[in-house]
């Protein structure tokens, strides 16, 4: 049987996952996604794209945090996710996967 404070545990446990474990995914797609897609040198999109990676696990655990609730904050976090990781490992004609 559960107690009727256990369900905010809950909650509370899924958000703070979402904004570590999702905030990290998102990062790495991110980072996946610019490092194939800006127009710079390679060294220059790899180093441009891992240091903006720090500002969007930032964004991504304040939107954990913000969102109505724990599943609307997984659902984005995990739509983005998908959708920067096909767009950055799916082109094989580019040649410059990171």
């Amino acid at each position: 049987m559960s107690t009727p404070t256990s369900f905010p545990r809950w909650r509370m446990a899924s958000r703070i996952l979402a904004a570590i474990v999702g905030g990290y995914a998102l990062a790495y797609g991110s980072t996946a996604f610019l490092s194939v897609y800006l127009p710079l040198a390679r060294p220059d999109r790899v180093v441009f794209a891992s240091l903006l990676c720090f500002a969007v696990w930032t964004a991504a655990a304040i939107y954990a945090f913000a969102a109505r609730s724990t599943g609307r904050s997984w659902l984005w976090l995990i739509g983005l996710t998908t959708v920067l990781c096909l767009a950055a490992f799916l082109p094989g004609e580019l040649r410059v996967r990171p």
